[in-house]
């Protein structure tokens, strides 16, 4: 099973070399300068590996060795808790090979891996219906290599909006913020019959969004994370209380799921 998961990361990863039995202190590192690649991976004895990843400008953090997820609806629900925190149920996209699940905010994700210690994961009906699967694993500390990850995609090592980001609903709006024009999508050009792309932006006060930064997208290169971009630079928000008041700047979510009709 070990040796399946490995096969798996280094497919993801676009033909890595063998990987070796975690031994360091600190993550595994591979890199691929023709690929645009930087990983930092881990795997643990229950058959479960977890990677984080940089390539071609796009982060993911990567589940690899899961029950296969059902072929519908494209995302399954983890619980994550860390340390002694409290179970949090986040929605996780699963990817081509159904046994692997991408977080829709790897870089907050990442951050919080590199701090090493318990790691519980829970999978609602994972051992079957009305079952649900854990996962408790201890993680190795990462004193340099996710950090080379998310400095490889520019992303910060540190991020106060990760708590802005926890608070979200799933519609990716605070409550006291609605849309006055929804981002509207156009499927990008590619070899793909489905996709998907997370964006985050900062509101303005007249309403339009600033700053957007694609959270996730998958594939790394269907261009999703570009489309969304695009449509999240059209829309607006407005207040849910109806007055004219200049909007608070706010953190704010767009996910989209991209499928081709028929599949």
């Amino acid at each position: 099973m070990r040796t399946r998961l490995v096969s798996v990361i280094c497919l993801l990863a676009i033909a890595s070399p063998a990987l070796a039995q975690q031994t360091a202190p600190d993550w595994d590192v591979h890199r691929d300068a023709r690929q645009r690649l930087v990983m930092a991976y881990t795997a643990f004895d229950n058959g479960l590996a977890i990677s984080v990843r940089c390539r071609k400008n796009s982060y993911e953090a990567v589940v690899h060795g899961l029950p296969a997820a059902p072929e519908q609806p494209g995302t399954r629900s983890i619980g994550i808790s860390f340390g002694d925190d409290d179970q949090w149920m986040q929605r996780w996209n699963v990817a081509i090979d159904r046994t692997v699940a991408l977080s829709e905010m790897p870089a907050p994700f990442a951050r919080k891996l590199r701090l090493g210690g318990r790691l519980q994961l829970v999978l609602p009906d994972g051992a079957g219906p009305g079952r649900n699967l854990r996962y408790d694993l201890t993680l190795p500390t990462s004193a340099a290599a996710i950090d080379e990850t998310l400095t490889a995609c520019a992303r910060p090592l540190t991020d106060p909006r990760d708590i802005e980001r926890e608070a979200l609903s799933e519609g990716g709006l605070p409550v006291d913020l609605t849309w006055a024009r929804r981002p509207s999508v156009q499927y990008p050009a590619n070899r793909y019959a489905r996709g998907f792309a997370l964006v985050t932006c900062l509101t303005s006060p007249n309403g339009a969004l600033r700053d957007c930064t694609v959270e996730s997208e998958h594939p790394a290169d269907g261009e999703f994370g570009d489309a969304a971009l695009r449509a999240a630079r059209r829309a607006t928000v407005r207040r849910t209380d109806g007055t004219d008041a200049p909007i608070p700047v706010r953190l704010v979510q767009f996910r989209t799921n991209f499928v081709v009709p028929g599949f």
